[in-house]
């Protein structure tokens, strides 16, 4: 067995050379689509769009693996969003999630494949199913990443970030005498790549009959929680801070996002503050979001705030501050008081949109502007210091 090191200043001790032909025996990127009665989550695509620019760094393939059942669409889908090959494994026993025969599944797949990484969205199911598989492979997993690259050859090696220490620091972890490098990553934080319907690929049907009396947990139903938060998905996102003053704030907040048929967001001090649920954190420690139009009420901009929105396609910012750091990655500004700016977005809404039918998908609706108001274009800079 090779030596560990006591401390954690103390160099890894180099391969053996039976642990250096393990790690050659390992080559491409393999990401584990996770689907939900045949509908990919979105951040399968994003990881397929970082795991191809990885994989091309690398000079490597780039595979995906798809548990289900009837989901061979998925797997075509998944070679259209950049990969080489997509493994798919068929069977009715994974038409439902349950750990132990996703888990093994994926480890016979990556076990039979021998992929040098594996990439895993950090949703609650990939969380689940990431810790399982890394578990059974004996290998290390870095959870929650906000950043993945590779070095070059010769080593290869997998640099997996994410927030520590209170969210103080980010760290960079290596699995230098492990294969496959695992990694789970949140959702938002890389862009999936345009999928081209054209692009050729491989799909190959995987594993064999799975027995379900060999499955101790059984599905009896699935109930879809109403008030369920989908952040990730969502185009439209209306986002409260600390200018927001307390619950009623978002209840206004609220107003808004459905007459726009999108999600109330919320910065981590409103969160914190007991004013909403933290499923509607958005920033380094809730979520990274990307959606079309993102409008931040009474939210300073903290760097941590950000982080996990300055993806969106178009951000208005509503800040009774002229100077304060939202403005400086906002497309549009409005200075003044959101309890007066937010009711007037809401009735313009309302006017030119009319009633959001009850079919209506999230952020379909188009974004208005109130008629009062002059919005500047933002210049979307980088900002050194945001308070």
């Amino acid at each position: 067995m090779a030596r560990v090191p006591k401390r954690a200043s103390e160099p890894v001790p180099p391969e053996t050379p039976a642990e250096a032909q393990v790690l050659s025996e390992h080559e491409g990127i393999l990401v584990i689509v996770e689907q939900r009665l045949g509908q990919a989550r979105s951040v399968s695509w994003q990881l397929l769009g970082q795991g191809r620019r990885l994989a091309d760094k690398l000079g490597t393939k780039l595979m995906a693996l798809v548990l289900g059942y009837r989901v061979e669409p998925v797997a075509r889908e998944a070679i259209a969003y950049g990969a080489d090959v997509a493994y798919l494994w068929d069977d009715p026993v994974l038409e439902r999630y349950r750990t132990r025969p996703y888990s093994e599944a994926a480890v016979h797949v990556i076990r039979a494949e021998k992929p040098e990484i594996v990439l895993v969205g950090a949703t609650y199911t990939g969380r689940d199913l990431a810790g399982a598989v890394a578990t059974r492979l004996e290998t290390g997993l870095t959870a929650d990443c906000t950043l993945l690259d590779v070095e070059p050859p010769p080593t290869r090696l997998l640099q997996a970030s994410r927030p520590a220490f209170s969210e103080k620091l980010m760290a960079t972890i290596l699995c230098k005498k492990r294969r496959p490098q695992m990694a789970s990553a949140r959702p938002g934080v890389f862009e999936a790549l345009p999928p081209d319907p054209n692009r050729s690929g491989r799909v190959v049907r995987v594993g064999s009959t799975l027995r379900e009396e060999d499955v101790a947990a059984r599905v009896l139903d699935f109930i879809q929680d109403p008030d369920r938060v989908n952040l990730e998905d969502a185009t439209v996102i209306v986002a409260g801070g600390r200018g927001v003053g307390g619950p009623q704030g978002f209840q206004l907040l609220r107003q808004l996002a459905q007459v726009l048929g999108g999600e109330v967001g919320a910065s981590r001090p409103a969160v914190e503050a007991g004013w909403i649920d933290r499923a509607h954190q958005v920033g380094q420690t809730g979520q990274t979001v990307r959606p079309k139009l993102y409008i931040a009420c009474g939210i300073s901009g903290a760097v941590q705030h950000l982080v996990g929105m300055e993806g969106s396609q178009v951000i208005v910012a509503v800040n009774r501050e002229p100077d304060a750091p939202i403005f400086r990655v906002a497309d549009y500004r409005i200075v003044g008081d959101l309890h007066q700016v937010v009711p007037a977005l809401i009735a313009e809404a309302r006017r030119r949109l009319g009633p959001l039918d009850e079919g209506d998908a999230p952020g379909n609706q188009s974004a208005v502007r109130t008629s009062g108001a002059s919005p500047v274009h933002g210049t979307r800079e980088g900002v050194q210091d945001r308070g």
